[in-house]
């Protein structure tokens, strides 16, 4: 048993130091384009854009599934962007609450036949609903299919070459379909996909479907959501995206070349993991066609979303994600894992994905348990644990500080000395308890991988205050 623990704690170590390596690599490349970041959000005159003839068509892609609570706030909120030419589809995927009439009777709605494509076999759609007086909006009710199905439902119906998709609790900030659109105008052949940041409305201020008035969420759980995202969005995926290396465009807001999408077949329903799924395809496909292409990150293009305020919904989130993870790392992602014509996709993202990411809990709940056995066979004293976790914590909250320093440098979103103090408190508390119990969200989720358990869990809405 001591030479068993002896060469687990060998192991454990050259694990937390190239993780660690990894971590300070991602975070220095988004330190690197912070300040060319600034310098675009500063000079690159949006307003002006916002108006241009030259920028591309879009088809905003709504899928909704019992959202009558702010389905209402998310279309006002879509149909008021600062954006020449585009069109918002709202898709009710056989939604069980009021989601349909409340969208019928705000928007005076009537049943249409229009021209609908069948790149993608949906399930049934049961009709297309229209009003002139919004030119823009069309929505779609079929029947329940998957958040998959729905986004597929929405591509067989759109106009316009590229497409976003938007959750129906989440809102987008006027000028953030024209921010992105101004990464995609940077290279357009070649960029098939465009990720946006997103941020925490929880506490917020929303009116007719406009964050007014900012404010840094008052529980206990969106705040530490709130400071994770900050890190994941800023101060990870700024750096993959340098290197071409993003493995999901968030499901809340991105952009997509529409055709590449279709040649992909559309996004894969029967699993949570749709935006991290349609993602992988996309760098396989262009990888194995040749075919030159870039996923890039938008962290000014912003979208405010519903943090989950309670454990019960959180947890449930959680598990969803640590299940779609696993899954298209077994079905998608393992075939391309150290294969050189994959490229930094194949060598670094997808085995730092599935070693750091996917196989994080086994390694943390088994170094418990090897830490537990070195106390039980006096292999080790508490002043070495104790030095071991400080390394740990302070290795991890530098890089939380950082990337605070980037929000704070370059978008500066929470523009109150308060906000600023709860955000550095919050960042500390998050390694006391949060941290640990997602090891454990993330392996109950492979649990139910394992039960195949496919259904999407405990999600509750709450009305835009």
């Amino acid at each position: 048993m001591r030479e068993f623990l002896l060469g687990y704690g060998y192991f454990a170590m050259y694990y937390v130091v190239v993780i660690t390596f990894l971590y300070y690599l991602i975070f220095a490349l988004s330190i690197r384009q912070t300040f060319p970041l600034k310098r675009g959000i500063q000079y690159n005159r949006i307003k002006k854009l916002s108006g241009s003839k030259h920028l591309p068509p879009v088809s905003l892609l709504v899928p909704a599934y019992n959202e009558e609570l702010t389905i209402i706030e998310n279309v006002r909120s879509l149909l008021a962007l600062n954006y020449p030419k585009y069109e918002v589809i709202v898709i009710n995927d056989g939604s069980k609450d009021n989601t349909f009439q409340v969208m019928i009777d705000e928007f005076n709605l009537e049943k249409i036949n229009p021209i609908m494509a069948d790149h993608i076999q949906t399930e049934k759609v049961r009709g297309i609903y229209y009003n002139p007086e919004y030119p823009t909006l069309y929505f779609i009710d079929k029947e329940n299919g998957g958040k998959a199905d729905s986004l597929n439902a929405g591509i067989n119906l759109s106009h316009y070459p590229l497409i976003s998709t938007i959750d129906a609790d989440s809102l987008l900030e006027k000028d953030a379909l024209t921010r992105i659109a101004r990464v995609y105008l940077e290279n357009p052949e070649d960029t098939v996909a465009v990720g946006g940041n997103v941020r925490i409305v929880n506490s917020c201020t929303v009116e007719d479907g406009i964050v007014k008035n900012v404010r840094f969420p008052k529980k206990l759980l969106p705040a530490l959501q709130n400071v994770e995202y900050i890190k994941a969005f800023l101060g990870g995926r700024i750096g993959w995206s340098a290197m071409n290396g993003l493995i999901i465009v968030s499901g809340a807001f991105g952009v997509f070349q529409k055709d590449k999408i279709i040649a992909v077949k559309g996004y894969r329903g029967g699993y949570p993991g749709e935006d991290m799924n349609i993602v992988i395809k996309l760098h396989r496909y262009c990888l194995e066609n040749k075919i030159p292409y870039r996923v890039a990150f938008c962290p000014d293009a912003v979208c405010w979303t519903q943090a989950p305020d309670t454990y019960r919904i959180l947890s449930s989130q959680r598990k969803r994600w640590g299940r779609g993870n696993l899954k298209n790392m077994i079905e998608e992602g393992i075939h391309m894992v150290f294969r050189p014509k994959y490229k930094i996709f194949g060598m670094l993202t997808l085995p730092y994905n599935i070693l750091f990411e996917t196989l994080n809990p086994y390694v943390r709940i088994t170094g418990l348990l090897a830490i537990l056995g070195y106390w039980l066979l006096n292999m080790t004293d508490w002043k070495t644990l104790v030095l071991f976790a400080l390394v740990n914590f302070f290795s991890c909250f530098i890089l939380s500080l950082g990337a605070l320093f980037i929000e704070e440098s370059a978008f500066s979103r929470y523009p109150r000395l308060s906000d600023l103090n709860k955000m550095l408190l919050y960042s500390f508390l998050m390694f006391l308890g949060y941290r640990q119990i997602g090891v454990l969200w993330r392996f109950l989720g492979h649990i139910d991988y394992l039960r195949n358990n496919n259904t999407w869990g405990t999600m509750v809405r709450t009305k835009f205050k």
